[in-house]
This record gives C-alpha cells, sequence and structure tokens, in this order.
C-alpha cells in the first residue's frame, strides 16, 4: 500500500512540475513572447543563451519555485516566441526584459543568465540598475573574444546561403546516423556539449528560427570572434551581488573568461564546476541549485542610489590596459582548479 501511495505522490509532484513549466505567453508590442512563470517569494529572472529556449531550465525550475517567483522568458526569436525581422541586440533584449517583468507588474528581480543571457543579463544590470538585485552569469558571453569556431563560422559572410543546404532533412539525416562516430571522434571540439550543440542545430531547419539565429548571432560574433566585451563597464557592478558560474570543459566559451570577468567585477564570486562544459546547470543541477540557492537566500539585495550610480559613471574604471585584462588574449589567461 505504501508503494501505491508513493507512486501515486510522484504522479501528482511530476503533474504539479508539468503544470509550472507550461509557457504562458504575452503580446508585447506587437509580437507574441513565451516564458513560463511561476513560485512565489523573491522574483529570479532565467535567461537562456543563443538558439536555446526556457526550457534549458526544466530541470531546475520547479525547485527554484519552492522558494522563489520565477520568471523564464524565450527571448524573442527563440523558443515558443515570435521570430520577426526585428532588432536582436543584447541591448533590445534587455529592453525586452524590462517590458516583459513590467507587463507581469514585477519591479526588480536577481537575474541568472546563461552564455547569450549572461551578455543580456549584464546589458540589463547596465542599462536598468534599479531593477536589478544580484547577477548570476554562466558561462557567459560578452567578456573576450574566444567563441567556439562552428559559431565564427555561422556569423561569417555567406552562412545565410549555406545554413539552408546543412540543415536540410536528408543532411539531418546523416548527421543523426553518424553521431556516434562524431562523438567518438571529438565532436567538433565541443566535447560534452555536442549533444546540446546538436539540438541547437536540429532547430534550424525551420527558416524563421534559422533567420533569427543569425541576427542574433551576428548581433555579437563575427568571424574573428565575439565583438562585444562587458569589461570596460564591468566596474559598473560594484555594489552588485554577482556570482560567476563556469564549466571547467567549457568549449564553447572557454573557462579563461570566467578569471577575467572574475577580476574585473569587484568583490564577485566564482564557482568552477570541474566536470562540466558549456551548460553547468544541465550536467549537475544539485550542485547548481545547492550554489545559487546559497548566493540567493544569504546575499543581500543590491539598494539602487541614482546619486551613487552617478558618481561611479563620473569617475569612470580603469582602462583595460591598467587592468591589464585582455579581450583578445584570453586563453592565456591561467585559472587555478580549471583543467
Amino acid at each position: 500500500m505504501g508503494g501505491k501511495v508513493n507512486r501515486g505522490w510522484g504522479r501528482r509532484l511530476a503533474r504539479a512540475d508539468a503544470d509550472m513549466l507550461r509557457p504562458q505567453y504575452r503580446v508585447i508590442h506587437g509580437y507574441r513572447r513565451a516564458f513560463r512563470h511561476t513560485g512565489s517569494g523573491p522574483a529570479v529572472l532565467l535567461i537562456h543563451g543563443i538558439g536555446d529556449s526556457s526550457a534549458t531550465w526544466a530541470g531546475i525550475l520547479p525547485v527554484l519555485a519552492r522558494r522563489f517567483t520565477v520568471i523564464a522568458p524565450d527571448l524573442l526569436g527563440h523558443g515558443g516566441s515570435d521570430k520577426p525581422r526585428a532588432d536582436y541586440a543584447a541591448a533590445a533584449y534587455a529592453s525586452g526584459m524590462r517590458d516583459l517583468l513590467s507587463v507581469l507588474d514585477i519591479d526588480r528581480v536577481s537575474v541568472i543568465g546563461h552564455s547569450l543571457g549572461g551578455g543580456v543579463a549584464m546589458q540589463f544590470a547596465y542599462q536598468f540598475p534599479e531593477r536589478c538585485e544580484r547577477l548570476v552569469l554562466v558561462g557567459s558571453g560578452g567578456v573576450a573574444r574566444d567563441v567556439h569556431p562552428l559559431l565564427r563560422m555561422a556569423a561569417a559572410p555567406g552562412a545565410e546561403a549555406v545554413l539552408p543546404l546543412v540543415t536540410t532533412a536528408p543532411v539531418r539525416s546523416a548527421i543523426r546516423l553518424t553521431a556516434p562516430l562524431i562523438r567518438w571522434t571529438g565532436g567538433f571540439g565541443l566535447g560534452r556539449d555536442l549533444d546540446h550543440a546538436l539540438d541547437r542545430y536540429f532547430a534550424l531547419a525551420d527558416s524563421t528560427a534559422r533567420q533569427a539565429f543569425l541576427r542574433t548571432l551576428r548581433s555579437v560574433v563575427d568571424r574573428r570572434g565575439q565583438v562585444v566585451t562587458m569589461l570596460d563597464r564591468c566596474y559598473l557592478t560594484q555594489g552588485m551581488p554577482t556570482l560567476l558560474v563556469w564549466g571547467s570543459q567549457d568549449r564553447v566559451i572557454p573557462v579563461q573568461h570566467a578569471a577575467l570577468a572574475h577580476a574585473a567585477m569587484p568583490g564577485s564570486r566564482l564557482e568552477i564546476f570541474g566536470s562540466a562544459g558549456h551548460y553547468p546547470h544541465h550536467t549537475d543541477p544539485g550542485r547548481f541549485l545547492a550554489v545559487v540557492e546559497d548566493f540567493l537566500i544569504n546575499t543581500p539585495v543590491a539598494e539602487y542610489d541614482a546619486q551613487r550610480w552617478r558618481d561611479i559613471l563620473r569617475a569612470g574604471g580603469p582602462s583595460l590596459s591598467q587592468t591589464g585584462l585582455d579581450p583578445a588574449a584570453a586563453r592565456q589567461v591561467v585559472l587555478p582548479g580549471a583543467t
């Protein structure tokens, strides 16, 4: 009888998790935005990476929702959100996050951003400091130039003509059939991130998703690598509780970027996941949740002071040459404990 009770309870929990993971929709500026919104308590905004969706947080969202109000949007051009011909720059995405939060009557949030979403999170904190309580950057883009060669190739001129050819049904079938061999031979240098990369690749079969992906990618990456860096504005995070989470085996955005960001952000905390690649929240969700919840619960929120913000801006920060931080030479950085 006890077993039946346990199985029934498990089914009820599964249904509850499914309900909280079900997308909701709002139309903002004429475009439908998909998002997941659940839980109660202090608000936490989860921002996914390029080619991904809010589904990337499915393994941790139900647990976070026990203590927090969680908002996990599909960025415009991604997932269940509309994919128009529009502005896909980080600043536009940050403004979109502000507008969604306003529609939902949420004034202040702690922001967690992964990959591209990390760059958007940083931009959100920069554009709207009065709305940002804490900042968590996970394998974040926007630190230094290095990025996986496949992304540089996809951002290069002419990729818009090549991608439709390499995402046709026959090519996708061939990739599926040869995936074990690809994995065995190194997985295009992606290591443990190959499966996630293949999921993103298969989604590009849809032409509107492919076009949105290219517009988004080209706003932050060109054939030489990432074209934006947060290092020149990291001094603005003084007083902003900041947590950096990185996988030591990240082949998409190298772990050395974590050392650069950590050095540039006064008072930031750095957590390296030794067995993880670009998705530490997938590789070790238990540890990820423990680290993030500890940070959110035990770190006081940033208190916005307009005069202090103006004073920091007027004083400015050290130039990159003064700090010795070189976005073009990230791979030369030695990060203790990263192997």
